[in-house]
């Protein structure tokens, strides 16, 4: 029987700090925070069209179609472990972060599993990182669209067992502090001194004013709106008012569309003024007629 060979992503994540949870907790309860961590590794790689191949120990080892869907899961899986995995102990908070390695290539599918030279690379990224870190391949980064490929750095090049020759290794950049903002004048600065925006989505108003002066919009549900856009990051965007103006802030990995009359703007790791009424969509732009966008209007 011939065998089932494709390209695929293959990226593995591995839990750092769960030795010392171990010491501090003691074996049953450190293993159920470590099941619960697996577990919400597992819910970001089905939600971006993933398969969980095997957990072994506290690492997971996991499939994706593209290049670009293993990333952002990537980058997901940072954020949701950032967020969510934190132990209260008696020597103070210890807080769990996780090490991914990814490659893009060809690989061997059999009986659920999958083998293969690309499956031995995506291993020796997963090695070479260290927690809170993802780092990948040429070959991965060369399938990446233009926005996510910005968000990456070459870090070194290096040799890889079982390979002749070195191979470029990268970082991908996932927290909002690696890019620096930068303001975008699209809409002219000096607008006309407001008191309140009002934001809506799905029958949740959120309205920021003097009294209430930054709103966060994303996928966490900890989010002051909460939108379900799969292409979202769960702090997408955060708008200040500042001085009676108000600014959008992108934080995101695949950038924010606004739309206010005739005028769109797209921003990556940017901010601009908000004015008037309009629309944000996260990470997915309006061309494609994104149905999870959350509207605002400027109340005066």
């Amino acid at each position: 029987m011939a065998l089932n060979t494709t390209n695929l992503a293959i990226l593995f994540a591995d839990i750092s700090g769960s030795t010392r949870l171990y010491e501090v907790l003691g074996d049953v309860a450190a293993r159920a925070k470590v099941a619960s961590c697996l577990k919400l590794l597992t819910s970001v790689v089905e939600r971006h069209d993933g398969t969980v191949i095997k957990t072994i120990g506290d690492e997971v080892m996991c499939t994706f179609p593209s290049a670009e869907a293993a990333v952002i899961a990537a980058c997901e899986m940072h954020e949701i472990i950032e967020d969510e995995i934190t132990e209260q102990t008696a020597q103070g908070p210890i807080s769990l972060a996780i090490r991914v390695g990814l490659h893009y290539g060809s690989a061997i599918l059999e009986a659920g599993d999958v083998f293969g030279d690309a499956v031995n690379v995506a291993a020796r990224m997963g090695s070479m990182a260290k927690a809170a870190q993802i780092i990948t391949s040429q070959s991965t980064i060369d399938e990446l669209p233009p926005i996510l490929r910005a968000n990456s750095r070459l870090i070194d090049r290096a040799p890889v067992k079982g390979k002749k020759e070195t191979m470029d290794i990268y970082e991908i950049l996932w927290q909002h502090e690696d890019v620096t903002r930068m303001s975008t004048a699209v809409v002219n600065a000096a607008q006309e001194t407001t008191t309140s925006m009002r934001f809506s989505y799905r029958g949740t108003e959120v309205l920021l004013n003097v009294e209430r002066t930054i709103v966060v919009i994303g996928r966490s549900k900890t989010a002051d709106v909460a939108v379900d856009e799969a292409l979202a990051s769960r702090q997408h965007v955060k708008i200040e008012q500042r001085r009676g103006k108000f600014f959008i802030i992108d934080q995101s990995t695949n950038g924010t569309y606004v739309k206010m009359g005739k005028t769109e703007a797209f921003l990556r790791r940017e901010e601009m003024p908000l004015s008037g009424n309009g629309q944000i969509s996260l990470g997915r732009p309006f061309a494609e007629k994104p149905t999870e966008v959350v509207e605002f209007k400027t109340e005066s």
